[in-house]
């Protein structure tokens, strides 16, 4: 572990929103890195009303290193370019934390050690997913597959990399404005819009193989679709911006509004139908097979899952598309 006075400072991050039951344990874990890392922790509030802006008060009136900032723009893009903007000044790295998720108690230490040992701009990481009730289990199942998420790198555990994207922990501040920070439009995907603007000036993402977080899921299948609803309309933004060509994992998935769709014929032609019977088949076979691969009932859901989670993402690809399209022809 880093040993303090041999660390350039660093600003700690975290958006949040209606993050009560969270982020008071998260405050503390984190008190004890900001010490080691002389760090500030910024708590980033897109205007919560569950009663998070009282327990980040009554923490940092004993504790000056934790900030609260009020984000009027409420998204997560904004809360970390606003605090960048207010608190960077003299901090050689952003880490961002989000307010839903686990962390080792030195992910921060970790973080800062690998970005000097490899002169890396930014240190993404893997993100596992897990869960406490049937469908929030069903749900981490189905993230954690490559089923759910085509085998994205920051899905699984990694020896530590070179990559072109990872889940956002560590950015040199310095890179992190000479780019623009996060795209502001964004709401969902900002993070992968970023990394490509990072690559393309010539800065390097290493995803880290020394630690690791933890993310809560949805505990509803309706919150997991307009989740993936949201991703599927930033993946689709980050593709128009960039004229960015979707990698085969992103794809496949976009095949499954039209199925559905299609399926609504089939009372013109059984056939019509028989893509969607095939693609929920793959879902649910693979739900039955986690199940008993793993010992465990719940994983029947995980199929279910699957399909909510490709539903949501190609419904709001398309969404994103097609409205753009027409607001060029419109203008």
């Amino acid at each position: 572990m880093t040993q303090t006075g041999a660390l350039p400072p660093s600003l700690i991050v975290i958006p949040c929103l209606n993050e009560a039951a969270h982020i008071g344990a998260l405050l503390d874990q984190l008190r004890p890195a900001s010490l080691r890392l002389d760090a500030r922790i910024v708590v980033a509030d897109g205007g919560s009303t569950d009663g998070t802006l009282a327990i980040v008060e009554a923490i940092a009136a004993q504790d000056p290193q934790i900030i609260l900032l009020h984000n009027p723009k409420r998204i997560q893009s904004a809360a970390i370019n606003l605090a960048v903007a207010s608190f960077g000044a003299g901090a050689e790295y952003l880490i961002r934390i989000d307010a839903h998720g686990g962390y080792p108690a030195d992910y921060c230490d970790r973080l800062v050690d690998e970005a000097l040992a490899t002169g890396a701009d930014s240190v993404v990481v893997s993100m596992l997913t897990s869960g406490s009730g049937a469908v929030q289990k069903a749900v981490a199942a189905a993230q954690n597959s490559k089923l759910g998420t085509g085998g994205s790198k920051h899905r699984h555990l990694s020896a530590g990399e070179w990559v072109d994207h990872g889940h956002h922990a560590l950015i040199r501040i310095s890179a992190f404005t000479a780019v623009g920070g996060y795209d502001e439009t964004f709401s969902h995907n900002e993070d992968a819009e970023l990394d490509y603007r990072l690559r393309q000036a010539g800065y390097r993402i290493w995803m880290s193989g020394k630690t690791q977080m933890v993310y809560y899921p949805r505990s509803s299948l309706k919150g997991l679709y307009f989740q993936y609803l949201g991703y599927g309309r930033g993946r689709a933004k980050n593709v128009l911006k960039h004229r960015m060509i979707p990698k085969v994992r992103q794809m496949i998935p976009l095949l499954v509004a039209p199925v559905v769709l299609l399926a609504a014929f089939s009372f013109i032609h059984w056939l019509a139908a028989v893509p969607l019977l095939v693609w929920a088949s793959v879902c649910l076979g693979y739900g039955v097979w986690t199940a008993i691969a793993q010992r465990n009932p719940n994983n029947v859901l995980a199929g279910i899952s699957a399909m909510v989670m490709h539903l949501g993402w190609s419904v709001g690809f398309w969404l994103q598309l097609l409205g753009a399209r027409s607001q060029r022809k419109v203008a």
